[in-house]
């Protein structure tokens, strides 16, 4: 005889659990039924409750998205604006064509931005690697506003002078970052002839520019050609004596083209000479130093009595190519690159021993700065 099952009646639980499982198999064969996966459906509930949050809503979320579109856009152009921590920037990112700046005009400034505030922002570029004290930007233009803040700073211990207000320019070439730090200094306060030599020498030496005559050219493209000659004299002042000069921005444009001649016609030693020798308190001194050289040198090009042909400033000098540069003496120098370094070779008929000895101590000189 079979023994029969005996029945227990479920409880709550049970059955709650059984009237899930009811539910989901009931709503998976409608769903698929109709030709829908469960997920789609999921899908659709989240569309129409976005749908449901109102025509205002989405009005918003529009115009929060062009906001942000205008404020990429303004970056990206170098338009937007900030208070930037004085600490963050970096001064010496760049060299800086301005070599002095007196201390009066310093203190009028720093008045003037207690009395009135900063009434111009500066200008900075993000930089590619943090600086030497971690700074996110280099200083690209407002050298003066941005020591006179820290000046103020630094005297009154205030918060308002902890920051300064910057425009934030666009990461650009070299080349045009120097080109607006002179625009800018050009139309505030003229360089010096000196001043200007001297920077399209080092924004050449850089790499922003080939050579000293494409950095003239590119950044005094607005001036003259009769302005742009008279800064290749200075130039070549401060390549052959910037180490030497005491007071080379008092060079008025006539004594600097005088000088600039006797380098040209090879006076260069002679000249190093003589200020090596000599301790001169001021420009008017200094150039007392100079010119006694620079007329035994005019009287040995034009005094055919002396014996020899007269030297001549050769018509082919200055630089050749990018790579190549010929002296009023007739040597050529040609530089290159190998595995190992730098080359320089030197060529003509002027090269003596002494001569190559007095070289050698002007590059271990020039290098040891």
């Amino acid at each position: 005889m079979v023994k029969r099952r005996r029945l227990e009646t479920p409880s709550t639980d049970d059955l709650s659990r059984i009237e899930a499982e009811f539910r989901s198999e009931t709503f998976d064969r409608a769903a698929s039924v109709r030709g829908i996966a469960p997920i789609a459906q999921v899908a659709a509930d989240s569309a129409s409750h976005v749908q449901a949050e109102g025509a205002e809503a989405r009005a918003n979320r529009a115009r929060t998205e062009v906001d942000a579109a205008r404020l990429h856009d303004a970056e990206t152009r170098g338009l937007l604006m900030a208070d930037l921590a004085l600490e963050q920037i970096d001064e010496d990112a760049m060299i800086r064509d301005r070599m002095t700046m007196g201390e009066a005009e310093m203190l009028e400034l720093r008045q003037s931005i207690a009395a009135h505030g900063l009434r111009l922002p500066i200008e900075v570029f993000e930089l590619e690697q943090p600086g030497r004290d971690g700074q996110r930007y280099g200083l690209l233009s407002g050298y003066r506003r941005l020591l006179a803040t820290r000046g103020l700073r630094e005297l009154t211990q205030a918060p308002t002078y902890a920051t300064i207000r910057a425009i934030i320019r666009p990461r650009s070439d070299t080349g045009q970052a120097f080109v607006s730090m002179i625009e800018e200094n050009e139309v505030r306060e003229n360089l010096s002839h000196f001043e200007r030599g001297r920077i399209a020498v080092i924004a050449a030496n850089h790499g922003a520019f080939a050579n000293t005559e494409d950095a003239v050219d590119k950044l005094f493209a607005t001036g003259s050609k009769a302005k742009r000659s008279k800064i290749r004299s200075f130039a070549l002042i401060f390549e052959e004596l910037g180490d030497m000069l005491q007071f080379p921005e008092q060079l008025t444009e006539r004594r600097g083209l005088q000088l600039a001649t006797a380098l040209r016609q090879g006076a260069e030693a002679q000249v190093r000479q003589a200020l090596s020798r000599a301790t001169p308190v001021d420009a008017d001194e200094e150039w007392g130093v100079i010119e006694p050289v620079i007329r035994l040198q005019e009287a040995g090009i034009r005094d055919p009595a002396r014996g020899g042909r007269p030297k001549r400033a050769a018509s082919n000098m200055g630089w050749i190519d990018d790579k190549t540069l010929r002296t009023s003496g007739g040597i050529t120098i040609r530089r290159s690159a190998d595995s190992r370094g730098h080359v320089l070779r030197l060529e003509g008929s002027a090269l003596t021993s002494e001569l190559m000895d007095s070289l050698m101590l002007e590059i271990r000189a020039l290098l040891e700065r």
